[in-house]
């Protein structure tokens, strides 16, 4: 069974491997990684934990998957392979969408179709997209909206 719950300052390591794991399976378009594992367990325990709400989805107490939000914006939202198409991705997204009522916002690579056609069907639609100008790996994306219930 799933459990979702709010992430703690425990989760850093569980919640580093989901992001670069997912990242490296689901997008191996992107460049090579520029940065280590440890790089990247400092970053969520540094600035995406607490400067983020986040929720971890934990099976046999090992994180399979995690959100963030940071004032109205979706800033992750990843899976481990082996668990997507389960619900847990809905599970975590209805999370992020309690606590943001008045609506989110999303960024997504282009050729991220799978996120894509996942978040339209949970509501969210395109309001633009951008020549990845606007991220560090420079790959094409586009924003999308889920304009809340509030």
């Amino acid at each position: 069974m799933t459990l979702i719950r709010e992430a703690g300052p425990g989760d850093a390591a569980g919640i580093a491997y989901v992001h670069v794991t997912s990242r490296e399976v689901t997008m191996p378009y992107l460049p090579p990684r520029r940065r280590s594992d440890a790089e990247v367990e400092a970053w969520v325990r540094e600035v995406v934990l607490p400067g983020s709400a986040v929720w971890v989805a934990e099976e046999d107490g090992r994180v399979v998957g995690y959100a963030a939000v940071e004032d109205g914006v979706l800033d992750a939202l990843y899976l481990l392979a082996d668990v997507r198409r389960r619900g847990i991705g809905t599970a975590l997204l209805a999370r992020a969408k309690a606590h943001s009522p008045t609506g989110l916002t999303l960024f997504a690579f282009q050729r991220n179709t799978d996120a894509r056609a996942f978040y339209e069907r949970h509501g969210f639609t395109l309001v633009d997209t951008n020549d990845g100008s606007r991220n560090m790996e420079k790959e094409p994306d586009l924003s999308m909206r889920w304009p809340g219930t509030a």
